[in-house]
């Protein structure tokens, strides 16, 4: 096969320093090589999900065995959805950190100091951002278990940099907090992974044969592996993390940390338990459906009680992540496809609530308060429809996206039940499903309170944001309303890989 995915991660990381010099020398507009380079790379990535079967490329690397990049029915959604929101933030990014960084340099006297200053934090910016981007993408398409871990922290520490030196507030403390908590997090995911390495003999994940191991030991990896992604997750009680972080980050980065890099925990306890500990994860379902249900519930009650916006828009993070730990617990293909679903919808669901959150501020100078917000919806008309778009989206009203991905969430966990007979099970479900007007009431709580009523005195000067900021939210609008109309484009190749496990009608 041509090397087509190898070029989509290693192109940004190998770009990154370039844009760093471009910045110092052109400023901001070494976003848009930047952009050039995600676009190109997103481009390769559906290229090769146009494939109709699997996309594997294999590479000897002597320290850990073969190196290989896998685009099969599970990743593609995953991976298109990183570098689509990669790409469209990149552009985004490009007013929203010059309004950031020319904030924090605006008391230089010295105009050649301030300007000096300003390129090399644009530049500092969008080489970090390359190097998490691909970083993601890595994660999702690797392997072998110590790739998986790499790309796992490469995604972690670039991140951790964005929030420490663009972030707002106590940026220093509170990335150490991020950093803390994701790393314990790493360090239990690699206990897991190391363990299932030298005890199966292969750390290639399609090598690995669990059937003949002693399973008692096997059950406390599995534990090991979940609870350490339930951190990556922000699941009840590892969340802590989250609401602080997500809030001071950059909103470009708030946009990928939230949507993209949180929910790939999902995908790494599908790939890893799903696939290579299959027993284990029967096990540990219903202790987890529970633990989904809690952090639906949890993150929807601390999310109304929100005025922050970006610590609003956290908590409603913590509380979608709920519903995919719900559907990867349901044990029913359905339930766990619409789980990946859930990914993609809250992914562009919740990156536009990011987006629109990240123009009100631009345009407010500052304003986060939704007490003193209203009435935007008639000086911010296209950032309110796109704001709507997204909140249904999580609300999971047709013909969004978040519609099929709950339907099928919800269905697969209910006939995961009947399958196995287990009325707590039912109940569960029942509760959760109850628990989706809470969704509901947050969200449209929310968008009252900020894009209707009476536009008070001091935002009455506010006007729309240009065309780089506009473009991308309308864009973002777009993909996810397609793929409401057309889920096929997400499940077609997904439905069939799950059933292969789970067993199931996809064929």
């Amino acid at each position: 096969m041509q090397p087509i995915l190898i070029q989509a991660v290693f192109l940004p990381i190998i770009l990154s320093p370039v844009v760093y010099v471009l910045g110092r020398k052109i400023g901001a507009r070494a976003g848009w090589f930047a952009f050039a380079a995600l676009l190109y790379s997103t481009l390769l990535i559906l290229l090769a999900a146009g494939s109709s079967s699997d996309y594997l490329e294999n590479y000897d690397w002597q320290p850990i065995g073969t190196f290989g990049l896998r685009l099969d029915g599970l990743s593609v959604p995953f991976a298109a959805t990183i570098y689509i929101l990669s790409t469209v933030l990149a552009v985004y990014s490009i007013p929203y950190m010059t309004h950031r960084i020319e904030e924090e340099v605006e008391e230089i006297q010295d105009k050649a100091e301030r300007h000096r200053l300003f390129n090399h934090k644009i530049g500092l910016y969008f080489t970090y951002y390359l190097a998490y981007a691909a970083g993601m993408l890595g994660t999702v398409l690797a392997t072998n278990l110590i790739q998986f871990y790499i790309f796992f922290e490469l995604m972690l520490i670039p991140s951790f940099f964005l929030i420490a030196q663009f972030g707002y507030g106590d940026r220093v403390k509170i990335s150490l907090m991020y950093f803390l908590w994701t790393h314990v997090g790493a360090l239990l995911l690699l206990a897991g992974l190391l363990a299932l390495g030298f005890l199966s003999g292969h750390f290639d994940m399609s090598l690995i044969n669990t059937a003949s191991m002693d399973q008692s030991v096997l059950i406390w990896i599995a534990v090991a592996i979940t609870v350490g992604l339930f951190v990556k997750l922000a699941a009840f009680g590892l969340h802590i993390w989250l609401p602080y972080a997500h809030a001071e980050a950059p909103t470009p980065i708030s946009a990928l940390l939230s949507p993209a890099m949180i929910g790939i925990g999902g995908y790494a306890v599908i790939r890893l338990l799903l696939f290579l500990l299959p027993a284990q994860y029967e096990i540990i379902t219903f202790a987890m459906s529970i633990w989904g249900l809690i952090t639906i519930i949890y993150g929807g009650l601390m999310a109304l009680n929100q005025d922050d916006i970006k610590r609003f828009l956290a908590y409603s993070s913590v509380s979608q992540m709920g519903y995919i730990i719900f559907g990867i617990s349901s044990a029913y293909y359905v339930g766990v496809s619409g789980s990946v679903f859930q990914y993609v919808s809250h992914g562009t669901g919740k990156a536009l609530l990011f987006m629109a959150a990240g123009s009100i501020i631009m345009q407010t100078h500052g304003i986060r308060s939704i007490s003193n917000l209203g009435g935007l919806s008639r000086r911010l008309p296209i950032t309110a429809i796109a704001a709507m778009v997204g909140f249904l989206a999580i609300i999971g009203v047709p013909p969004m996206n978040g519609f099929q991905s709950e339907w099928m969430l919800f269905y697969g966990s209910f006939a995961g039940a009947l399958k196995t007979g287990s009325t707590a099970k039912l109940f569960i479900t029942a509760a959760a499903l109850v628990a989706t007007a809470l969704t509901a009431g947050y969200t449209l709580v929310m968008m009252k309170r900020v894009f209707y009523g009476e536009t008070p005195e001091h935002l009455q000067h506010v006007k729309e944001a240009g065309l780089t900021v506009t473009i991308p939210l309308l864009a973002l609008a777009f993909i996810t309303i397609l793929l409401g109309i057309y889920p096929g484009l997400v499940t077609e190749r997904l439905l069939p890989v799950i059933a292969s496990v789970l067993g199931g009608g996809a064929s």
